[in-house]
């Protein structure tokens, strides 16, 4: 695909990267806008983000290096080179909404009120990462005759990053539009986030083939699901939603 965009001299700019950047923005500004219209300030939201999103990157990453932690061991120095991609969105979301959370509490602010602000934003943010991933070349899914055809593998594959950027859409496109209508209990928004992208990761999951299965044929990435499902299904019935 294009991993470089452009590169002068020793600087490169990568695809992977900045559509990462891109998503990271387009998030933050529009979470940051809702929130605005919500009594909290911009700038909170904004140090929120940062904070998030860090502790996302690196959680994705040392989950997607203990998956892979053979060749790691092997080529250590590439621990640092994220420009190839590698990361993980389970560790993202674990660390990610861990470190929100105690900025949240650290700094008063009203939890589930955040939580469902950032939701359809997240998803779409996640939408506009995975683009990166077409881009870059990985996320890659199964050999398939009518399949994209990526160069850097040399065959026709399942277009698997473009799956999860539709899917990611719609999730994004759903929660939109029931934060608009309005009236849902606190919480609601997060908790469908978490069903509804890890229902989509679990289903993509079938046409990858980056990833060793497991029990019953299935990765660990689909257990993982699995379990975020249950998890939202459970905070779901405490939470009184219906």
């Amino acid at each position: 695909m294009f991993p470089v965009i452009c590169q002068i001299g020793p600087f490169a700019l990568y695809s992977y990267g900045l559509m990462l950047a891109l998503a990271v923005m387009a998030a933050s500004f529009l979470t940051a806008r809702e929130a605005a219209g919500r009594g909290i300030a911009r700038e909170t939201v904004y140090d929120l983000a940062f904070w998030v999103v860090l502790w996302g990157i690196l959680g994705a990453r040392l989950f997607y290096v203990l998956l892979n932690v053979d060749y790691f061991r092997q080529f250590p120095v590439e621990i640092l080179m994220l420009q190839k991609g590698g990361l993980a969105w389970q560790g993202s979301l674990a660390a990610g909404i861990l470190a929100g959370i105690v900025f949240i509490r650290r700094h008063k602010l009203p939890l589930w009120t955040l939580l469902d602000t950032a939701a359809p934003f997240v998803a779409l943010g996640h939408a506009i990462g995975r683009i990166g991933c077409l881009l870059n070349g990985c996320c890659y899914g199964k050999a398939v005759a009518w399949g994209l055809y990526f160069p850097v593998w040399g065959e026709r594959l399942h277009p698997t990053q473009i799956y999860m950027a539709l899917g990611e859409l719609a999730v994004f496109l759903i929660l939109r539009a029931l934060q608009r209508r309005g009236g849902q209990p606190e919480g609601r928004l997060f908790v469908l986030y978490l069903f509804l992208s890890s229902l989509e990761r679990f289903g993509v999951e079938f046409f990858r083939a980056d990833h060793i299965l497991l029990w019953g044929g299935l990765s660990l990435f689909q257990y993982v699901c699995l379990l975020i499902m249950a998890a939202a299904v459970a905070v779901n019935a405490r939470l009184g939603v219906k």
